[in-house]
């Protein structure tokens, strides 16, 4: 591996410099909120938001690298978005050249944890900014690192800025919005081509390997894939055979330019009789209603109460389970919607308005012990006069093609 940086590269490009990609307004009104003062930054996501898009490609995958650990900071000041910066890699040279990065205030010399961090103090500091409530991510920051920010901002308290920057992504903008229908039409698109090329005799494990190639031709970092297969509950790749007569459940995240699509669609291996129609139609039923009063201004938690009154009505009900979450460059992400949700979280937004630009993932299946596994998961756009929804295709019962 080479770290050279030669002549014969394309002169710098500077046009993003000094445009911050985010509203800085927001963001200091959440810090006022939360009275921090300054943040550090380290959770990749974030910077990612932060910075427009960037995560530097090298670390993508892992960050361990050596004996330690890839962990760029973004830095900013209260009411001072000019002044912030960026700490990384010798590497991330490249990217400064191509214009990545709409900050000028560059330290790119580090490659162990505990030199991000003093560098990332001694650049807050240099900003003034090394006093008051800094705010870190606690859950995104490891230990040596955060005992050189406790001796090198002596005058400063690290209190943890997690729920802040988490709000500050809920209202995504429509370049964020084109983003997420384009990812969730992908994943559907990708599970179709599934579908159509596989039927009976194929494996779990098979189906997962080919929805991962199908949604990386579409330009999608597959992520994850639940599967089930008739009424085999465990969701995990393994050599279950997908026999004659059985349903198919596909659940996938795949991620495009940062986001996710995260959708489930169903699939039988012949046309599907009348018990199978009905069932399905009652999961579509609940799903249906869970959309149905989605606007600005509606309370969070009333998307539970339109389900669940759909769901009173279905005789499978006492087999049905409703969710709903937020979905954006991580999947439950803001809106908080629900306190039972997996992973758990406080159910912030249950009792507050919605708002234009929030994106909401709501699931229904039904656990049913002799047809199978049965589910929809579908992606929702709260905008400016009610709600779209993204990948709405695909979704009764799809036959095997192959």
């Amino acid at each position: 591996m080479s770290f050279a940086f030669s002549e014969g590269n394309p002169p710098e490009d500077t046009s993003r410099l000094h445009k911050p990609p985010f509203d800085t307004d927001r963001l200091d009104r959440l810090m006022e909120e939360a009275q921090l003062d300054a943040l550090l930054v380290t959770s990749k996501h974030s910077i990612q938001y932060l910075l427009g898009g960037y995560r530097f490609f090298f670390y993508d995958y892992m960050d361990a690298h050596g004996l330690s650990r890839y962990l760029p900071f973004f830095v900013y000041v209260k009411g001072r978005p000019r002044d912030s910066g960026y700490v990384g890699v010798p590497m991330e040279r490249y990217e400064k050249q191509l214009g990545s990065f709409w900050v000028s205030n560059l330290n790119l010399k580090n490659f162990q944890s505990q030199g991000f961090a003093a560098a990332a103090a001694d650049m807050l500091k240099g900003i003034n900014g090394g006093r008051g409530r800094v705010g870190i991510e606690q859950g995104f920051m490891p230990i040596d690192a955060y005992r050189v920010l406790e001796e090198q901002l002596p005058d400063a308290q690290l209190q943890d800025a997690t729920f802040t920057l988490e709000l500050l992504r809920a209202l995504k903008t429509p370049e964020e919005l084109v983003i997420l229908r384009e990812a969730s039409e992908k994943v559907v698109d990708a599970m179709m081509a599934v579908i159509a090329s596989h039927g009976p005799g194929v494996t779990k494990r098979a189906l997962f390997e080919a929805l991962r190639q199908e949604e990386t031709k579409r330009g999608l970092k597959f992520e994850y894939a639940l599967t089930n297969i008739g009424t085999a509950f465990n969701r995990a790749p393994y050599d279950k055979i997908w026999e004659k007569g059985e349903t198919l459940a596909l659940d996938s995240g795949g991620n495009y330019k940062g986001y996710i699509g995260d959708l489930c669609r169903m699939a039988y291996t012949s046309e599907p009789d009348q018990e199978l129609i009905d069932l399905l139609g009652q999961v579509e039923e609940v799903q249906q209603a869970g959309r149905s009063g989605l606007k600005p201004g509606a309370i969070g938690g009333d998307i539970f109460e339109w389900a669940n009154a759909a769901l009173a009505k279905c005789s499978e009900r006492k087999r049905m389970f409703f969710s709903a979450h937020g979905m954006g460059i991580v999947s439950h992400e803001a809106p908080w919607l629900m306190s039972t949700a997996v992973p758990t979280y406080p159910a912030y937004h249950a009792d507050r308005p919605l708002e234009e630009g929030m994106v909401i993932s709501i699931e229904t299946e039904l656990h049913h012990t002799e047809r199978g596994f049965i589910k929809l998961e579908d992606t929702i756009a709260i905008t400016a006069d009610g709600w779209e929804a993204y990948g709405d295709t695909g979704r009764g019962w799809n036959v095997a093609g192959g």
